[in-house]
Parts: C-alpha cells; sequence; structure tokens
C-alpha cells in the first residue's frame, strides 16, 4: 500500500514527529487542525470563526491529498468550552451537512495552546464499495 505524507510547515510537526496528513491507499488522515496561521492563533474568542478556520485547514490537508470533503467519513472536533457546541456545530454543518460523517465532540481541559477553542480531525475515504 503506498503511503503519502503532507506537511503543512508549522513548527510543530518536527517537533512532536508528525504529519499535516497521510494518505494510505483509499484512506487519508487529517492531524488535528486548528485556527493557526504563519504559527499564530487567530479568531483569538471566537469559537465558531477558530471551528470555521480549523474546518478550512482540514479541506485544504484533504485536497493535497487528492480527497474532497464529500470522502470525509469521520470527524473529531475537540472544545475547551463545551458551553459552545452551537458555534462550532454550525461551523462543522457548513462543510459536513449533506455529507454527514460520524463525529464526536469532545471538551477537553486545553489545547496546545490556550487561545485555541477548537481542534478539527478527519478520516476520508475515497475508495469504492
Amino acid at each position: 500500500m503506498a503511503r503519502q505524507n503532507i506537511s503543512s510547515g508549522t513548527p510543530w510537526e518536527p517537533v512532536v514527529g508528525y504529519s499535516r496528513a497521510v494518505r494510505a491507499g483509499d484512506t487519508v488522515y487529517v492531524s488535528g487542525c486548528t485556527a493557526t496561521v504563519a504559527g499564530e492563533v487567530v479568531a483569538v474568542g471566537d469559537a465558531y470563526e477558530q471551528a470555521r478556520l480549523a474546518l478550512q485547514g482540514v479541506v485544504d490537508a484533504l485536497s493535497r491529498l487528492g480527497a474532497e470533503p464529500r470522502h470525509v467519513v469521520r470527524t473529531r472536533m475537540y472544545v475547551t468550552d463545551i458551553g459552545r457546541w452551537q458555534d462550532v456545530g454550525r461551523a462543522h454543518s457548513e462543510v459536513f451537512g449533506d455529507i454527514r460523517p460520524a463525529t464526536s465532540m469532545v471538551e477537553v481541559s486545553g489545547l496546545i495552546d490556550p487561545r485555541m477553542l477548537v481542534e478539527v480531525e478527519a478520516v476520508a475515504w475515497t475508495g469504492q464499495g
């Protein structure tokens, strides 16, 4: 099975030892994406906008590996305040509302930067069947 790794160029990838996304055969795995641009957290305090930007990171990573949102079968959303679930869910629905992948939204005590409110990861399957 062929394997392809892509990087987003963040400084954390080589330090931690991970890729933004990996394609293994017909499956694409996208690591957790946040509202980070050029190493800086953006949309501080806005859960909807952070979720929207994180999801854009997911879509961009998928695209670089030949996948599309319609191929996504699983997402996971990590939030630091479950009380903001509707804002995060609205952003998720804007991308996946018609696709409806299996998903989880889990409250966590914190993300790698305390300004981050949301992290989203995804799994896509591009095969037939």
